[in-house]
């Protein structure tokens, strides 16, 4: 996954995760303390420092960014779009320009939120993520699911490159009608492998009386006391840039 191989490979892989969360924590803040247009200084803010952080070009950027993207633009679609009855169908379409300023504020500070996210994604793997969240004293439980959903992603990608890989060697999406066909055994041979490797993974947990929460090796971070005030001096940096920019 692109995701995972910038958040393990990037020049900020060995600064404390805290460091990085109190970064994404104020890009945050400062996006939702500003109003109208203005919420997209920090979100470009946000964007520059991740980019300059991972060394990750703004193609790869975008490509990551894409499915919440295309998501965001549909959504503010609807925003700006009214239906009420009338009309030879019975339903009437129309804009409303009056909901053009709330669109736009909807969408910078959500797009503020993605940038905010993906500056703590892109530079921090998750496995520190969690550990982070263990030192916030976050329940066990959520944890344990946050580990098991992450593992089971992996499982669920190999399965599927295994399987798609094994019906193109045999011609399986030659043609739009074979590849319908193949993307519906597909989606049914993984619903079941997932279900059984899922079930492995539980009996295996079981086999080692696994009856506590699941830990892993955290690694030491130099420098964590500077990076945490370098974190504070540029997310405060991004607060005000919010507030003058009002």
């Amino acid at each position: 996954m692109l995701l995972e191989r910038y958040a393990y490979t990037n020049r900020w892989r060995r600064v404390d995760p805290a460091a990085k969360g109190l970064f994404s924590l104020c890009g945050l803040t400062a996006v939702f303390m500003a109003t109208g247009p203005a919420a997209a200084v920090p979100a470009v803010a946000l964007v520059a420092t991740t980019l300059v952080g991972t060394g990750m070009p703004l193609k790869s950027y975008l490509r990551v960014a894409a499915p919440a993207l295309l998501f965001l633009a549909t959504s503010a679609l609807t925003l700006l779009v009214s239906l009420r009855p009338g009309g030879p169908s019975g339903i009437v379409l129309s804009l409303v320009p009056a909901e053009l300023p709330h669109a736009a504020l909807v969408c910078t500070r959500s797009l503020g939120g993605l940038a905010a996210l993906l500056f703590l994604a892109l530079t921090t793997p998750m496995n520190d993520i969690i550990a982070l969240l263990r030192r916030l004293k976050t329940p066990e439980v959520l944890l344990d699911l946050m580990t098991l959903c992450y593992r089971m992603l992996f499982v669920l990608s190999e399965a599927m490159h295994d399987m798609h890989t094994a019906q193109a060697a045999r011609l399986g999406h030659a043609g739009p009608r074979r590849t319908l066909r193949s993307l519906g055994i597909l989606a049914a041979n993984l619903t079941v492998q997932v279900w059984q490797r899922s079930l492995a993974l539980h009996h295996g947990a079981l086999a080692r009386t696994s009856d506590g929460p699941l830990r892993f090796l955290e690694p030491e971070y130099p420098h964590s006391r500077a990076s945490l005030a370098t974190a504070a001096l540029g997310g405060g940096g991004l607060i005000v840039l919010a507030v003058v920019t009002i």
